[in-house]
């Protein structure tokens, strides 16, 4: 329990055997902690907008404010990013971004974070990714590609920054993951770490003697983890709000 990096580990609640698939091999069908976090936190939204929109008044509630905030908010953003395209577009954004905010708040209350593991980010990052490049083709079709072509850059420097422009897209997915991943499994290795600062210093000084010039360490070790505490539950919120503006980003460039 005092290693930090034992709370990110994928274990099996239950094992349904394996598969072999073609070019992939041999797949285990475990369900695991991870499966378990993901389906929690997708109950958690989806009970958290039954309660919100149910029996809606015109003078709203805490449950029916908060949503009407979080709704309002991705709506603005992409209203603003997007422009008039944006309701076609806003389910997909606003279901990205419910899906991370639970995970991710879900991930402080559990010894399981979902978002830090980099197989769930990468498959977000990915699946955004796919519906940019769908969106671009149906909307565009090989106009597309015109987005790897800079008009506004002289003719002679067009190959070189359309290589990069094009590189740059090809990268996008992986910046979606890692930062996501990143910022969750830094925070939570963190809080990790300081916790057990607490403990181990604390045990140090209830022994008495020497080990009480480890009890102000201790205490300090706690206040950084009030902190962490409280600068993880933005985190939580502002990856998901920035994974939610960069797929915005994202979709602007295609159907603009």
């Amino acid at each position: 329990m005092a290693d930090p990096i034992h709370q990110f580990q994928v274990t099996p609640l239950a094992d349904f055997g394996s598969v072999t698939l073609p070019l992939v091999g041999e797949v285990s069908l475990a369900f695991t902690n991870s499966h378990l976090a993901m389906t929690i936190a997708f109950g958690m939204a989806v009970l958290f907008l039954t309660v919100a929109t149910s029996g809606a008044k015109v003078v709203p509630g805490r449950m029916q404010a908060a949503g009407e905030t979080l709704f309002g908010m991705i709506d603005n953003l992409a209203a603003s990013t997007i422009g008039h395209e944006s309701r076609k577009y806003f389910p997909f954004v606003f279901t990205l971004f419910m899906f991370i905010l639970m995970m991710n708040l879900l991930g402080m209350f559990l010894t399981f974070t979902a978002t830090s593991q980099l197989a769930v980010t990468a498959t977000l990052g990915v699946l955004t990714f796919l519906v940019v490049v769908g969106v671009g083709i149906a909307k565009n079709g090989l106009g597309f590609f015109g987005l790897f072509w800079p008009t506004s850059a002289p003719l002679v420097l067009r190959p070189v920054v359309g290589l990069i422009e094009f590189f740059s897209f090809l990268l996008r997915p992986f910046t979606l993951a890692l930062r996501l991943f990143g910022n969750l499994l830094g925070g939570h290795l963190a809080l990790k770490i300081f916790a057990g600062f607490v403990v181990s210093l604390g045990a140090l000084a209830v022994a008495g003697g020497v080990g009480l010039f480890a009890l102000p360490v201790a205490a300090l070790s706690l206040g950084m983890v009030i902190a962490l505490t409280a600068f993880e539950f933005l985190v939580a919120f502002l990856q998901a709000f920035v994974f939610a503006v960069l797929t915005c980003i994202y979709l602007n460039d295609v159907v603009n």
